[in-house]
Formats: structure tokens, C-alpha cells, sequence
């Protein structure tokens, strides 16, 4: 049954392709740019967004993209910038689930139209979009980090500060994971400072200050201990900074993990992120980062629970 819809609708979109197609000859023809030729245009507009939805609703998501597109380029040539710019989001929605590359070129197309006009805000999100796609199905970090850092520029332009700071702990994630520590540092301080002043967001701030002291050790191991008392002074720092931290559970685990560290006490530092573990679960990144400061006590892989 499913089957046998989904070849009707595709047959109907192939028939409403054909019609699109007559209407753009039509009106490219001299009778036809006389006679209603911006007319025609639409209505084969109008054809191609309808044959799209035909293939979506038959899960063909290329066939559905490239109707998308044809509209796209259609509403260009009427001066519909803004009609324009949705086809190609609309496009890139589709191909999604059919090529990712693809459907971060017509997001880009859509991003390029939205910011000639001035919607920053909408050119953000689909950024955001772009990211994710190359967070996900391209596996591809570094293009990740720019499309977050762009959208958190233009957030940030915006006065969108809490959007852009979403993206910006991004980039601070992925740049830990690349070993960029210091890159990673400067974005937890600087959203770290931003939700202390902030009644609504004062609570996270400690998440974001135990995150860069965690960046800090893996910095003092990666300048072979050039700078020991690294981490110790940024704990101290973000107490100076942010007095509630002192009292929080972050704090104490990382003056528990300083200690142990210094002491080359690997059972310590085992037993304070069970003791942590086992009140407030672990993401997967502390998990990685504090599994990687452990093996330069132990100097050899072995889980942390």
C-alpha cells in the first residue's frame, strides 16, 4: 500500500516537473515575455515547490531537493529574495537525508541571500544547521568550528548572547578534543564570566570554570610541566572571581584531583570522580578529559570507573 502511494506521488511530481518546465519555455519565449512571461514564471514556481513535496512525500529526498532548488532559482530571477532563500533552505532540508554535501551548499545559498538582506539572525541559524551536519554525517570538526563561530559572530551582532554563547561552548569542546586547550580556555572563561553577572545563569558558571581548569592541567601536560602550578592558579582564579565556586562540588573534586595529581596518587584521583561520578553523572567529554589527565599519573590506559 505504502508502495504503491509513494510511486503515485512520485508520478505526480515527474507530471508537475514536465508542466514546470513548459511554463520557463513559455515565458523565455519572445510571445511569452510579451504576453504575462513573470507570470509564467511563478506558476512554474508554483510547480516545482508542489512536485517537491510530491517526492517528499514519496521519501525521494534528491528528487524533492532538486525541485527545491529549481524553485529557488526561479524566485532569484522574479527578484523574490526571500521566497528565494526559503526554497533553498527547503532544498537543504531534504537533502539531508540524502547528501549532506549537497545540502550544505543550498544552506550556504540560502545564508548568502539572508545576509544581503540583512537577516542575520535567520543566517545564524542556518549556520548552526551547517555545523551540525558536519558535527554529524561529514565528520568534519574543524568546518564545524567555523560555521559555530561565524553563527555566534553574527548572534553576537545580533545581541543574541545567549545563542551565541551555545555556540561558542561548542567551538570549546571540539577545540579540546583537537588539543587547542587555550582556544577552549578563553571561550569557558569568557561565558563562564558572562553567566556569573547573570541571576538566570549564575549556576552554570561553575560547569564552565571546572571545564577550562580541566583544559588547564591538559595544557601543563602538554609543556611537559613546564608550568605546574598552572591548574592550581586557575582554581584559584575562578574562586577570586566567582566566590560561590569555592563551595561547589566542582571545586572541591578538582582541590581532590590537584592533590592527587601532585601526590602521583592514582586510587585518590580514581576514588574522587567515582565519589563525583556517583551524584552528578558524567558527560562524555569530562569523562575523556579527566581520563586523559589520569594516564599522566598512571602513564597507561585504564578506565576511570
Amino acid at each position: 500500500m505504502a508502495a504503491a502511494l509513494g510511486k503515485e506521488k512520485e508520478e505526480e511530481a515527474k507530471r508537475l516537473l514536465s508542466e514546470a518546465e513548459r511554463k520557463v519555455r513559455g515565458a523565455s519565449s519572445f510571445l511569452g515575455g510579451l504576453f504575462g512571461g513573470s507570470s509564467r514564471l511563478e506558476e512554474a514556481c508554483e510547480c516545482y515547490s508542489r512536485a517537491a513535496n510530491m517526492f517528499k512525500m514519496a521519501k525521494n529526498w534528491s528528487g524533492a531537493g532538486n525541485a527545491f532548488c529549481q524553485a529557488a532559482r526561479l524566485q532569484l530571477q522574479l527578484q523574490s529574495k526571500h521566497d528565494a532563500a526559503s526554497a533553498f533552505v527547503d532544498a537543504g532540508n531534504a537533502f539531508k537525508k540524502a547528501d549532506p554535501q549537497e545540502a550544505v551548499t543550498c544552506l550556504l545559498r540560502a545564508i548568502e541571500i539572508y545576509t544581503d538582506m540583512g537577516r542575520f539572525t535567520i543566517a545564524a541559524k542556518h549556520h548552526v544547521a551547517i555545523a551540525e551536519i558536519y558535527e554529524g554525517d561529514l565528520v568534519d570538526v574543524e568546518k564545524a568550528i567555523a560555521h559555530y563561530e561565524q553563527a555566534a559572530d553574527y548572534y553576537k551582532g545580533e545581541e543574541s548572547n545567549s545563542s551565541a554563547n551555545k555556540c561558542l561552548l561548542k567551538v570549546a569542546t571540539f577545540a579540546a578534543q583537537l588539543e587547542q586547550f587555550p582556544r577552549a580556555i578563553d571561550i569557558y572563561e569568557q561565558v563562564g564570566s558572562m553567566a556569573m553577572d547573570s541571576p538566570l545563569l549564575k549556576y552554570s558558571a561553575k560547569d564552565h570554570f571546572f571545564r577550562a581548569a580541566l583544559c588547564h592541567f591538559c595544557v601543563d601536560q602538554l609543556n611537559a610541566k613546564e608550568c605546574p602550578a598552572c591548574p592550581q592558579l586557575a582554581v584559584q582564579k575562578y574562586e577570586e572571581m566567582f566566590p560561590a565556586f569555592s563551595d561547589s562540588r566542582e571545586c572541591k573534586l578538582l582541590k581532590k584531583l590537584l592533590e592527587a595529581h601532585e601526590e602521583q596518587n592514582v586510587d585518590a584521583f580514581t576514588d574522587a570522580v567515582k565519589e563525583f561520578d556517583s551524584i552528578s553523572r558524567l558527560d562524555q567529554w569530562l569523562t575523556t578529559m579527566l581520563l586523559r589527565i589520569k594516564r599522566t599519573i598512571q602513564g597507561e590506559e585504564e578506565d576511570l570507573r
